[in-house]
């Protein structure tokens, strides 16, 4: 009994003597960690500027010789994410964006470069109205997206 009595005071004691106050750490909101994968992203792709040489239906990346979307699933790759193999499979990745104006960092951006309304070119959307590819004429480059050769041709947007 004393044995009994002994170890629950101890017991007692300890509890009111070594509490911690446990608080959850704080954890980022969505739209933080999203805006973190988006920049770092992009900081990939751009890594990629003059490096790349453009090859239509290509996708040797170790000789870095690629088309526009295994670009981007290089590029998503580097990044913990995979990607389907072709602007068309990349369109149904991730959730659509619905306006040019609700695109985020990060963003896939799909085109139409031959038959009006058919996706054929994918790139990654930079902000402030760019975004970067991998072009036939000039690699991996930066471009507008709201003037030019790409103004029209722009047909969605979808946030991964």
């Amino acid at each position: 009994m004393k044995k009994l009595i002994a170890a629950s005071s101890i017991a007692l004691t300890l509890l009111f003597t070594s509490t911690a106050v446990i608080t959850p750490a704080p954890s980022a909101s969505a739209k933080e960690i999203y805006a973190t994968n988006g920049s770092r992203t992009v900081d990939i792709a751009k890594s990629y500027i003059g490096r790349v040489k453009y090859s239509f239906g290509v996708k040797n990346t170790s000789k870095l010789i690629l088309d526009c979307s295994s670009f981007t699933q290089l590029v998503f790759k580097k990044n913990g994410m995979s990607l389907p193999w072709s602007s068309k499979g990349q369109a149904s990745f991730g959730t659509r964006v619905p306006s040019k104006s609700r695109l985020a960092i990060g963003d896939l951006v799909m085109f139409s470069v031959g038959t009006p309304g058919v996706i054929n070119h994918v790139g990654i959307y930079v902000g402030n109205g760019k975004f970067i590819s991998n072009t036939k004429s000039s690699g991996v480059t930066i471009t507008s997206l709201n003037t030019g050769y790409w103004g029209s041709r722009y047909i969605t947007g979808r946030h991964y």
